[in-house]
Formats: C-alpha cells, sequence, structure tokens
C-alpha cells in the first residue's frame, strides 16, 4: 500500500547507455553554445553595422547624385535661356 500512495516521480529509473551518451553529447552542444555565444553577438553585431553602413551610405549617395542632376538641370536650363537671347553685345542690342 506505501507503493501505491507514494507518487510516480519519485521513483527514479536509471537511464540507458544510449539515453546517457545522449544527455551527455546534449550537455557539450549546451556547453559549446554558452562559451561561443559572445564570439557569435559580436560577429553578429559586426555584419549588421556593416550592412548598416552600405545601405546609408548608398542612401546618401543616391540622394546627393540626384541633387547634383537638379542642379545640372538648372544650370541647363538657364544656358539654354542665355543660348536664344543671344549674346548681349554693343552691335545686337
Amino acid at each position: 500500500m506505501a507503493e501505491r500512495g507514494a507518487p510516480r516521480e519519485a521513483v527514479k529509473q536509471t537511464p540507458s547507455a544510449a539515453e546517457q551518451q545522449q544527455l551527455l553529447r546534449r550537455r557539450q552542444e549546451l556547453n559549446y553554445w554558452r562559451q561561443s555565444a559572445a564570439r557569435l553577438r559580436s560577429r553578429n553585431l559586426l555584419t549588421g553595422l556593416t550592412i548598416g553602413a552600405f545601405v546609408v551610405g548608398m542612401f546618401s549617395y543616391t540622394i546627393l547624385s540626384v541633387k547634383q542632376e537638379r542642379i545640372l538641370e538648372e544650370l541647363d536650363g538657364e544656358a539654354k535661356i542665355n543660348i536664344m537671347r543671344g549674346p548681349r553685345t554693343g552691335a545686337n542690342s
């Protein structure tokens, strides 16, 4: 009767050799990930900053080139107007 009232969790079975090997392998993997987590974080941070810098640089370059195009278009427009009007000399004014 004492066994009937005892909780099942109190009775532990010893794991088999295969289970022990699996547990050992799992512990080794967890230890490896704990040890290399800082290195992985730093690599991920470096990669993220590199990609971010590339994106910001590309965006800045694009905006700058579009601004230069507008300035060149304005200069071209002013040049066309000056050509249409012709040169201002004493002979033809």
